[in-house]
């Protein structure tokens, strides 16, 4: 599925209308990212985030737009690097 729009760094929109929220750890992943990148939504098994994009050259973890991070998760997994 191509990208619709990725005019903020932290929020991805995919053609069938979903809407993701970028870990921030991992925005730096996307800023290649243009609307003819082919990306997948899979589900993932992780602390941090419930799915990920993949496609772009990298698996990038997600959260629905509208959820939020739980704060500890994400201070946890970016000590970690």
């Amino acid at each position: 599925m191509k990208v619709r729009a990725h005019s903020e760094s932290h929020i991805v929109e995919l053609e069938d209308g979903s809407r993701w929220q970028v870990f921030p750890g991992d925005l730096d992943l996307t800023l290649a990212w243009k609307r003819e990148t082919d990306l997948t939504a899979a589900m993932l098994n992780d602390e941090v985030a419930s799915h990920a994009l993949v496609g772009g050259g990298a698996n990038v973890r997600v959260i629905p737009t509208g959820e939020s991070w739980r704060v500890r998760e994400i201070k946890d997994a970016l000590k970690q690097g």
